[in-house]
């Protein structure tokens, strides 16, 4: 049986490698993006051989939801421990975050074994660095206009420093109480942010993060922080800004990619979560392919 527990950050050193040797795109597999989001729906890890197990206990369907283990070995052997952890619940296995490649693996190991339904609000996107740098082209002329504008104002853009930590934290803190929940469910989402936002620059650079601020008129007005996934892609997990001033998300994006990004092909600004704004603004900067992903459920 599978012993499972809150990952710490002492696991890094651990659990890094595994990811890194996996190479896998998704957000769900940054050890930052763990740590920091563990609390959302009670994910704890499991380590079986040599594979890397991350699972949410707490989900709404009461389901316990694996993400495609991570790690080298036999995957129809850990998979099977899995059916089995899942039926120890239960539950039927469930899987999610899975992407095409991995989809296919299983279709292989297991046909006919189970349901699969497309995930579009988990879906990353997937820009390529030159294009966020540069902003060329026509499809991107009204991002060169909002980055003009933004070129207008009284600004410093600089990378975060340890000096920044708790200026980024309170500006997101404040962020976070101008913000007004609908439901329980959406308090207990923005309250895990606010937790997460505090796991990274309470680790910043243990996690091995990067980030950048902009102020205008000596206060912070803007940041953003993120990480390289892959040997080609790295990936953003936070970009807050004060939107009084005009084109500021565009140049908190550019500047970051810019500074930051040298060196990778893509970037991964993950999810919408189907939030009709944040898909509009993702969509906006024209990813050049979605990571589309879906939800396994074993028969």
């Amino acid at each position: 049986m599978l012993e499972f527990r809150p990952l710490a950050f002492e696991d890094r050193e651990r659990v890094v490698p595994i990811l890194r040797k996996s190479g896998f795109r998704g957000c769900e597999y940054s050890f930052a993006n763990n740590l920091a989001w563990q609390r959302l729906a009670d994910s704890q890890i499991a380590f079986y051989k040599n594979f890397y197990i991350v699972c949410a206990f707490g989900n709404k369907d009461s389901i316990p939801s694996f993400i495609f283990p991570s790690g080298e070995g036999d995957i129809r052997d850990v998979i099977g421990v899995l059916r089995k952890t899942a039926e120890e619940h239960d539950s039927p296995l469930k899987l999610s975050g899975v992407t095409e490649k991995q989809l296919t693996v299983l279709a292989e190991l297991f046909p006919g074994q189970y349901d699969a339904v497309y995930d579009r609000d988990g879906s990353d996107y997937i820009y390529r660095v030159s294009d966020l740098t540069e902003l060329s082209g026509r499809k991107y002329h009204g991002k060169r206009n909002h980055l003009a504008r933004f070129r207008e104002l009284e600004y410093t853009y600089s990378p975060i420093t340890e000096a920044d930590y708790d200026d980024c934290i309170v500006f997101c803190t404040e962020a976070y109480n101008g913000r007004t929940a609908e439901s329980a469910e959406e308090e207990r989402s923005f309250a895990a942010e606010q937790y997460a936002i505090n796991t990274y620059f309470n680790y910043y650079e243990g996690l091995g993060l990067r980030g950048g601020i902009i102020r205008i008129g000596g206060r912070t007005a803007a940041v953003t922080i993120g990480e390289p996934l892959t040997d080609d892609t790295f990936c953003v997990h936070i970009e807050k800004a004060d939107t009084a001033y005009n084109g500021i998300y565009t140049g908190i994006n550019n500047y970051f990619a810019r500074s930051e990004m040298c060196g990778f092909e893509y970037v991964n600004r993950e999810e919408d979560l189907g939030i009709e704004g944040l898909r509009k603004a993702k969509l906006s900067y024209h990813p050049v392919f979605l990571l589309n992903k879906y939800i396994i459920t074993f028969r």
